[in-house]
């Protein structure tokens, strides 16, 4: 499997985009992790991995969203990116997730990437607005992977995504990608409507048909204005979720990163463990991106490190979470949280000024946390990445 995919990857890809992938996101990401277990050591915590969403804009309107688009957008201005993004790279981070609402509404993104060849980012985007002229600038840029959601087929894309021709509208952005050259992957949020459809054999051959490097496995989060809590899956999916990506990860040619579970099948929080954190379109510092509560705030004035290192609010987070559960705090215990951000006097950031009720009216769900469940990889090489890294050169989390 892993050598069917390096030939994959060898004969669709960019030789120059290639070359920096492998480079700048596995062998630097690699090191990244390497300096944040020798900072956790020394009880200092500036993440491997930074999830930064640069606005607040979208075109879309998505079923379980926790971003909420304003007139004027929120965002992050191009000089607070260049301020994080440098800082990182001084304390050996060189890999960011870049989110939205749609980040390729957000007018400077090229420019960020351009700015910083030495970095990778990996764009998360709906897809409906990468165009031919848009993947040219990432295949001329080629430090950017295009990470496009599929949330469904044809319907119930539209449904979930609450737009037109979504499914079909991403099958071009895709095929853009292909065109270009790029290393491209697909994230889908795995609820009830569409975990039939998308966690097969069949749709993972369909995306390598597509041109398709990686896939991405998340699980459907009851969150926002619009939480919809009868998609969230229930624990025999989940089971069977993990006991599908374990099997079929020897099966087929394509990477597929799961979020959740080290190599033994344990479940895992990447902000319990201080490996990641996500800055919001108004520059709040966040656990991850559904949890929307903070007391810290970067600016392009502020020194990221030393916020970082000296939030109480972060520590006293990474402490709660692993002692509530080691899966996912919001899903399996939403009041336990609640009591916490309030203990914290943090700061609603959802920008709808209703994230404590919204926490409060959260029911439990299943997570994946499934104790005596586990279930270990089984191919040697998830196996070897989980083991090193927790989450295979960052892409878990």
């Amino acid at each position: 499997m892993i050598i069917a995919l390096a030939n994959r990857l060898r004969r669709e890809t960019e030789p120059r985009i290639l070359a920096k992938f492998l480079y700048t996101f596995a062998w630097k990401g690699a090191w990244s992790v390497v300096r944040f277990r020798r900072r956790r050591r020394r009880a200092e915590f500036f993440p491997a991995f930074l999830a930064l969403s640069v606005t607040n804009s979208c075109n879309l309107k998505c079923q379980g969203c926790w971003v909420t688009p304003s007139q004027p957008p929120r965002q992050l201005t191009l000089a607070e990116l260049d301020a994080i993004v440098a800082t990182a790279n001084r304390h050996g981070s060189f890999f960011f997730a870049v989110l939205g609402g749609e980040p390729l509404l957000h007018p400077d993104l090229l420019e960020l990437f351009g700015r910083h060849p030495d970095s990778y980012f990996q764009l998360f985007t709906n897809g409906t607005l990468l165009d031919a002229t848009y993947a040219r600038r990432l295949r001329a840029l080629g430090n950017v992977t295009p990470l496009i959601s599929i949330e469904g087929t044809e319907g119930i894309s539209d449904e979930r995504r609450g737009g037109s021709d979504v499914y079909a509208r991403s099958l071009v952005a895709l095929r853009h990608c292909r065109e270009n050259r790029l290393v491209t992957g697909v994230a889908t949020s795995l609820c009830r409507s569409n975990i039939a459809e998308l966690a097969t054999a069949e749709f993972l051959r369909e995306l390598i048909r597509l041109g398709v490097h990686y896939a991405w496995y998340y699980i459907y989060r009851p969150v926002g204005s619009n939480p919809t809590p009868e998609l969230a899956l229930t624990q025999e999916q989940i089971l069977a979720l993990r006991r599908f990506i374990v099997d079929i990860r020897s099966r087929l040619p394509i990477l597929i990163i799961d979020a959740y579970w080290d190599a033994e099948g344990r479940a895992l929080c990447p902000a319990a463990l201080g490996l990641s954190y996500h800055v919001n379109p108004a520059g709040d510092i966040e656990p991850c991106p559904v949890i929307q509560f903070a007391r810290d705030r970067v600016t392009a004035e502020t020194d990221l490190a030393e916020t970082l290192t000296r939030s109480t609010f972060l520590r006293d987070f990474r402490s709660f979470a692993a002692q509530t559960t080691p899966g996912c705090v919001l899903l399996e215990n939403p009041a336990a949280l609640q009591a916490f951000v309030t203990r914290q006097t943090a700061r609603d950031t959802t920008g709808r000024g209703t994230g404590f009720a919204e926490l409060a009216a959260m029911t439990a769900q299943p997570g994946h946390h499934c104790p005596g469940q586990e279930l270990p990889e089984k191919h040697w090489f998830y196996r070897l990445a989980k083991k090193f890294s927790f989450f295979g050169f960052g892409a878990y989390g």
